[in-house]
């Protein structure tokens, strides 16, 4: 898709011409940007209000940082997402590197919070379930969980080196990265509007769109009973003539 430029409303309300798109170049560009490994960690560590090491922790004892990891069991990316939990997280993608760290960070979020803080409980439960911990009591005997929560625990008190790498986000993906180009139109448009109405205007025209509304259902209710009316009227004149008419009262004699 190419577009020439996007327009723009200055301080006094004049219409300008906004080159945030060079003329006849593909803006695919602009909905798209790179970001470190590093980056992501620190927007899913501040979105979701976790640890950045705990989730740079976990995301080594996962899969080494590897964004195409697969499990035996099928569980998926850099934070070793199961493909049921990735699509409850809102996930398309479990092996995207933005969006598996993001939903592995929703997920380790929401088991914080379950357990009141409780790192090693909401490690037991990221590995093995929060149906074990409960049945368990506490962090489940199993030697690869117990394993697992002591591994984690230690990278993240020991400090995690995450590799230089850098992967493309999306728009759609990283809100905060990009505008789209129809959310930077809507945001034209509806500068022009406040231009043109104010909200008086706008109850105004509320108030006056509900009294049509409801003149115009009062008419259809209006319409509704009058043909009502016309038709038992038809129905007792039809009735009348039938009465009077000799032809018929010779027809029921018979």
């Amino acid at each position: 898709m190419k577009v020439n430029a996007i327009q723009n409303l200055d301080a006094t309300g004049t219409q300008t011409a906004a080159s945030a798109v060079g003329q006849g170049e593909d803006f695919s560009s602009y909905l798209q940007t790179t970001a470190s490994l590093e980056d992501i960690f620190t927007e899913a560590a501040n979105k979701y209000n976790v640890p950045k090491n705990l989730i740079k922790a976990i995301a080594k004892a996962e899969s080494d940082f590897r964004p195409n990891a697969t499990s035996g069991a099928g569980a998926q990316g850099i934070m070793q997402l199961m493909p049921a939990t990735a699509r409850e997280l809102g996930v398309t993608d479990a092996y995207d590197p933005y969006q598996n760290i993001m939903g592995g960070t929703k997920y380790i979020s929401q088991m914080l919070e379950k357990y009141d803080g409780n790192v090693s409980l909401a490690l037991a439960a990221y590995n093995a379930g929060s149906n074990n911990v409960a049945k368990y009591g506490g962090i489940p005997p199993f030697k690869e969980t117990q394993n697992y929560v002591a591994k984690v625990t230690g990278f993240m008190n020991g400090g995690i080196e995450v590799p230089n790498a850098s992967y493309t986000i999306s728009a759609a993906e990283g809100g905060r990265v990009n505008t789209s180009v129809q959310e930077v139109e809507d945001s034209y448009y509806q500068s022009i509007l406040e231009q043109l109405f104010s909200y008086e205007d706008y109850l105004q025209f509320i108030d006056l769109y509900t009294k049509i509304q409801e003149a115009q259902q009062e008419k259809i209710k209006e319409d509704q009973e009058k043909q009502e009316q016309d038709s038992q009227t038809n129905s007792y004149y039809a009735y009348q003539e039938l009465r009077y008419s000799p032809v018929a009262m010779s027809l029921l004699g018979q």
